[in-house]
């Protein structure tokens, strides 16, 4: 299992993380901003649990984002 870490409020919009792992990460339309799907939000850090399939894609996003605002752990 994987942990993804998504600082939304940080988000520049810049699309990355969408066209490296597009099962997980979807463009908001309201605001410009990326939305991590399937996750639980507290104060304004979004976190979802995804299965192993998904670390890879999900570790390219990370170190592509520019503002360095999504994280992936496996535990």
């Amino acid at each position: 299992m994987i942990r993804i870490i998504h600082q939304r409020p940080k988000c520049i919009g810049c699309n990355y993380c969408v066209e490296v792992a597009p099962s997980r990460w979807k463009m908001d339309e309201t605001d410009g901003k990326c939305n991590l799907l399937e996750s639980t939000e507290k104060k304004n850090i979004y976190i979802a649990i995804a299965g192993d399939d998904e670390y890879e894609e999900n570790l390219e996003a990370a170190k592509i984002c520019p503002v360095k605002i999504i994280k992936v752990e496996k535990f």
